[in-house]
C-alpha cells in the first residue's frame, strides 16, 4: 500500500503564497497521475491540479495562472506552488494519486486565506 504524506498549508493573507508537498511513502513505478483536490465547507471535493506520469498538467479553471504543479521524478514528490491566493481558495487540500487502477488519498491539509 501507499501513503501520501502531505506538508504545507496553513493560514495566509489574500495575495500570499503557499507551497504544498506530497511525498508517497515508497517509490512508485506505475504512477499514472498525482496532484491535489480540495474541499471547501459545504462543497464537494474538486480537482485543483493534477500532473500525469508524462508530465502533463491539468488545472482547474479557477487556479490557472496562479497555481503550478511540478514533480520530482527521482523522489516521486509533487509540489503545488500557490500564488495570489484568494479567499475562495480556502479549504482542505488532499493529495491524490492514481497508481495503476487504484486511487490513493492523503490525509488533507487545511488552507485558509483570510481577507
Amino acid at each position: 500500500q501507499v501513503q501520501l504524506v502531505e506538508s504545507g498549508g496553513g493560514l495566509v493573507q489574500v495575495g500570499g503564497s503557499l507551497r504544498l508537498s506530497c511525498v508517497p511513502s515508497r517509490n512508485i513505478n506505475s504512477m499514472k497521475a498525482i496532484g491535489w483536490y480540495r474541499q471547501a465547507p459545504g462543497n464537494e471535493r474538486e480537482s485543483v491540479a493534477v500532473i500525469t506520469s508524462i508530465g502533463f498538467p491539468n488545472y482547474a479553471d479557477s487556479v490557472k495562472g496562479r497555481f503550478t504543479i511540478s514533480r520530482d521524478n527521482g523522489e516521486n514528490t509533487v509540489y503545488l506552488q500557490m500564488n495570489s491566493l484568494k479567499p475562495e481558495d480556502t479549504g482542505v487540500y488532499y493529495c491524490y494519486a492514481q497508481i495503476g487502477t487504484t486511487q490513493y488519498w492523503g490525509q488533507g491539509t487545511q488552507i485558509t486565506v483570510s481577507s
